[in-house]
């Protein structure tokens, strides 16, 4: 749940690189290696996907997000 959270506030900056940040140090507390596996990707890969200023592909998050156990949602903003 800790994850869903970080990723969350992460998100509601604006800001791409902070997301891309974000969802690099989770991968790292978690092991690379492992969530490349899970992920499907190649370590060396998810390690460039996730420095900053990457170009981070739709697939490539939802991949990320999937091996970490949490899911990208849509939800309506606060008024």
């Amino acid at each position: 749940m800790r994850i869903a959270e970080f990723l969350a506030a992460s998100l509601e900056d604006g800001n791409p690189d902070v997301f891309i940040a974000a969802l690099g140090h989770v991968a790292k507390a978690r092991g690379m290696t492992e969530i490349a596996k899970d992920s499907g990707l190649g370590r060396e890969s998810l390690y460039k996907a996730l420095k900053s200023g990457s170009k981070l592909r739709y697939d490539t998050v939802q991949r990320v997000l999937s091996a970490l156990g949490v899911r990208l949602t849509i939800a309506p903003k606060a008024a």
